[in-house]
């Protein structure tokens, strides 16, 4: 992908280093895969506000993701490559020879024209949807499933992949991108590729205003706040406030977040610090 980097017109265009979308070959998405959604304004069910410094934002349809991938054996051309304004990646659009239409996450090198196809043993090539037990060890993936038939849930957002770096009898040994080392079913599908639109930790948004856009609201730093707001908060002068920790008073450094005792715990080998875990 490409950047572009803009020339300081505004004080907003001065540190703006905005996405070039060279990859993007159309600005029209397929209105049969569109949903309506609405934000929430962070409030709950009851109204109440649940979830501070969220609200406003363009409004945005949701674009219907093929996550599954389950149309197996069934061949299918990549017609366009889209902007999704609800995840860093972009999307596919996929035109079946059964007249079916659907959107996957598109990976790296997909171009408009190409062939994609998914079932339990198609060729592990770009953009395919196969079994872990049928791809060669080394290969980037991405769309991986935890388990059979649940769809994607691992390693989807822009620029990521995992590598397959072992096979055992009944699970697969993925390298993260996190660094973890961490198995999982043997059998579940996941996608060939590197997911699209790696650079977008590059971006920089140049002014507030963009983020107001996107729905993020002004964030009060802790130690702006009065002591009974924030453990963070009081003092005289910039008093620093002590250790890192949230409004709750839980650490924001070194306090380990994880559920003890976690189901899929013995599936983790190795943690993304370097860490084996005891067997």
């Amino acid at each position: 992908m490409a950047l572009k980097k803009y020339k300081p017109i505004t004080a907003g265009t001065r540190w703006r280093i905005g996405n070039a979308y060279a990859e993007i070959t159309t600005n029209e998405p397929e209105k049969s895969l569109l949903e309506s959604t609405s934000g929430t304004g962070g409030r709950n069910a009851q109204g109440r506000r649940s979830m501070r410094y969220i609200g406003g934002g363009n409004k945005k349809m949701y674009r219907k993701i093929d996550f599954k991938r389950n149309k197996n054996g069934i061949k299918a051309a990549v017609a366009s490559i889209e902007y999704d304004p609800n995840r860093t990646a972009f999307i596919a659009l996929l035109n079946y020879v059964d007249g079916e239409k659907r959107y996957i996450l598109a990976p790296q090198g997909l171009q408009v024209g190409s062939t994609v196809e998914s079932g339990p043993a198609v060729a592990p090539e770009v953009g395919n949807a196969l079994q872990m037990k049928n791809i060669p060890l080394g290969t980037n993936i991405h769309n991986i499933e935890m388990q059979p038939g649940q769809g994607g849930k691992l390693v989807r957002s822009a620029g990521t992949s995992a590598q397959l770096t072992n096979k055992e009898e009944k699970y697969a040994v993925l390298k993260m991108p996190s660094g973890e080392l961490r198995k999982v079913l043997i059998n579940c599908f996941a996608t060939v590729g590197i997911v699209s639109n790696g650079d977008h930790n590059l971006e920089m948004m140049g002014k507030a205003g963009r983020n107001r856009w996107k729905g993020i609201r002004p964030r009060t730093r802790g130690v702006a706040m009065n002591p009974v707001d924030h453990p963070m908060g009081g003092g005289e002068g910039r008093a620093s406030g002590g250790h890192p920790r949230s409004r709750t008073s839980k650490y924001a450094k070194g306090l380990k977040s994880r559920t003890r005792g976690k189901g899929s715990d013995k599936l983790i080998i190795q943690r993304k610090n370097g860490k084996k875990l005891a067997k």
